[in-house]
């Protein structure tokens, strides 16, 4: 059971020791999550405690608080509180919110996707390999994670060398009446024209199964003695295939790298800090494999130890990730005990975290944290060079003010058709990707390649989110600085487009190609103001031409994605009650979606797991359409 409790709201009430004291009296030594909030009730810290009252008494303490701990209790207005039954629920709960609210003084994991992973379908007669990003909802057998979508894309092509297994959709794999081109290029058995029988291909499943697993070494020796037998049986052409599998296993696991003997599933997780930097590294061994590593920068204080930054890290990054059975640290967390038990729990089998001294454990974790040094050496080198840029761009363009978020637009279309608006950011730190915002043009009153219309809508749809999420500008998501690709007309486009919204403090710049359109001489247009250049050497003008190819890029890449999905739509998707087990039914038994939207109620309510009320609503949704 949990409960809040609060004192009354009182503007005039000191902050500091004074309001952290005035709570003891209403806590008891129960296990919970404590919030600490300023005067405007900002959260500004999170934390958990074995018991509360004795946790909370430390803050109330006038001295011996870290800088970071005594700006947090003298900012701190009043605090909130949830009790738990176990501390185990409290460190749970902790780090979900810290994840929800994002708190100042919390240490924050602030890159958190999920990792792909690649999954055999097990739904099929012929199972069906791919990547796999998301929940495990669907049938199969999943191996992962990978680091990265390159990683999981560069192990899918070797093992299409390998094994020969289809990756083709199950809606593609029916309708084909000849090999496709995979199949010409040794990558595809063809399994959809009958060119390799069920039973040899649930063989080479189970093969590429065992390599996932981690039992690559022994399927090598198998293969090298059916070689053999193939080469002594005279069956040179099956010996090469043989062959070519064997290489191509070799090189698989040449390109993984780091490959343990002794560790056979972990995540190996490394930490560097220095000058109030932190980086994290983990690398992914799963099957005695290395599938890759990935690093990550969570927000420190000058004055955080690596114990709580490395128990926060672990905390935030497995709440919506499975954990491995190992975890090997370069650092001890301040509560292993704690931990180990809120991992397992949620693995439902034990989890074990160690930090080696010596062995192979030992070196793998000395590797990572070679690769945490040398990331955040690396990282610092261009904060520094981002900063420098961002100061130079303030001064071009005569801000008050170092932009901190740079927000970019730009419009895609073909001739108004697919047509998308796309958003980049970029601050500090870089591009910041996990910002960066697709709009699929909606307005049914624009005219096919209106830009104005196109940009006048994605601005609108995005300062209405903004004004209505974020209203006093407090979380971060509001531009210093808008870039817009195009000229005087489009600037004064833009301007009135935030007159409409009452946001007119936004300064603008609309970046234009000069003379014959060259990169190099573009003009820089601002509301008021003559149109200006920057010399061609300019670094600033090398960022800016950087930033507006960076939204060319996302936009072009969002319309071909946009386009390629409604070219390869298929109608039969849109129908109401027709799941993937049924189109494949109809497109087996008709050959195509325009041949099942020219079929007859009677050769529809044929088709096997079709119901006479299926096929009626089938023929109305074509009878209509057409």
């Amino acid at each position: 059971m949990t409960t809040d409790s609060d004192l009354p709201q009182d503007s005039a009430r000191p902050r500091g020791a004074e309001v952290i004291q005035a709570y003891l009296k209403t806590l008891d030594g129960s296990p919970g999550v404590y919030r600490m909030l300023d005067d405007q009730s900002r959260v500004l810290y999170v934390g958990k405690a074995r018991n509360l009252k004795a946790r909370v008494s430390n803050y109330a303490r006038p001295t011996g608080h870290s800088r970071r701990i005594a700006r947090m209790i003298a900012d701190t207005a009043s605090m909130m509180f949830l009790t738990t039954r176990t501390e185990t629920e409290a460190l749970l709960l902790e780090q979900n919110l810290i994840k929800q609210l994002k708190p100042k003084f919390n240490v924050l994991l602030r890159d958190d996707k999920s990792f792909p992973n690649i999954m055999l379908t097990t739904d099929h007669a012929f199972p069906q390999i791919r990547k796999h990003r998301g929940a495990r909802t669907e049938k199969g057998a999943y191996y992962g994670p990978f680091a990265s979508a390159g990683a999981v894309n560069r192990t899918l092509n070797q093992l299409q060398r390998v094994f020969l297994l289809r990756n083709c959709s199950d809606s593609m794999f029916e309708g084909r009446t000849r090999p496709c081109l995979l199949h010409q290029i040794r990558r595809c058995s063809a399994p959809c024209v009958g060119r390799i029988s069920e039973e040899d291909y649930r063989a080479t499943v189970a093969d590429a199964q065992r390599f996932l697993s981690g039992k690559s070494t022994q399927m090598q020796e198998v293969l090298a003695e059916q070689m053999m037998a193939a080469s002594e049986a005279m069956e040179f052409e099956r010996a090469a295939a043989l062959r070519d599998r064997i290489r191509a296993l070799t090189q698989v696991q040449s390109v993984q790298g780091i490959n343990p003997r002794g560790v056979a599933e972990a995540d190996v997780i490394a930490l560097h800090l220095e000058g109030g930097q932190a980086c994290v590294q983990v690398f992914f061994i799963r099957a005695n494999q290395n599938w890759g590593n990935k690093d990550f920068y969570p927000r420190v204080g000058d004055d955080v130890g690596p114990e709580e930054v490395m128990e926060a890290f672990l905390g935030q990054f497995y709440d919506t990730k499975e954990p491995p059975r190992l975890l090997l640290l370069s650092h001890e967390i301040e509560n292993p005990d704690l931990m180990t038990e809120a991992l397992s729990d949620k693995l439902g089998r034990k989890v074990e975290i160690a930090v080696p001294l010596r062995g192979e454990k030992a070196e793998l974790v000395e590797g990572a944290a070679r690769n945490a040094r040398e990331s955040l050496a690396r990282r610092m080198s261009e904060t520094a060079t981002q900063a420098k840029l961002l100061r130079g761009l303030a001064d071009a363009f005569g801000l008050d003010t170092v932009p901190q978020r740079i927000e970019v637009y730009d419009n895609s279309h073909i001739m108004g058709t697919n047509a998308v608006g796309a958003m980049i950011v970029a601050g500090p730190e870089g591009f910041l990707k996990s910002q960066y915002r697709k709009f699929n043009i909606r307005g049914d009153d624009l005219t096919p390649g209106d830009d104005f219309g196109m940009m006048k809508e994605v601005l609108t749809r995005r300062f209405t989110r903004l004004l209505k999420e974020d209203p006093e500008r407090e979380k971060g998501l509001w531009p210093d600085l808008l870039l817009i690709d195009g000229g005087a007309g489009q600037v004064s486009a833009v301007a009135e487009i935030m007159r409409e919204q009452g946001v007119e403090d936004i300064p603008m710049v609309g970046v234009a190609k000069g003379i014959d359109r060259d990169a190099g001489k573009e003009e820089f247009h601002r509301i008021g103001e003559r149109p200006f250049a920057l010399r061609h050497n300019d670094p600033v003008l090398y960022f800016v031409q950087r930033l507006r190819d960076e939204a060319h890029r996302f936009a072009i890449g969002t319309h071909r994605a946009k386009r390629a999905k409604a070219q390869m739509a298929n109608p039969l998707d849109e129908v109401p009650g027709v799941g993937a087990s049924r189109k494949r039914a109809l497109l087996a038994h008709f050959g195509s979606a325009k041949a099942v939207s020219r079929a007859n109620f009677a050769d529809l309510r044929a088709v096997d797991g079709v119901s006479e009320a299926l096929a009626e609503r089938i023929y109305a949704f074509f009878h209509e359409k057409g």
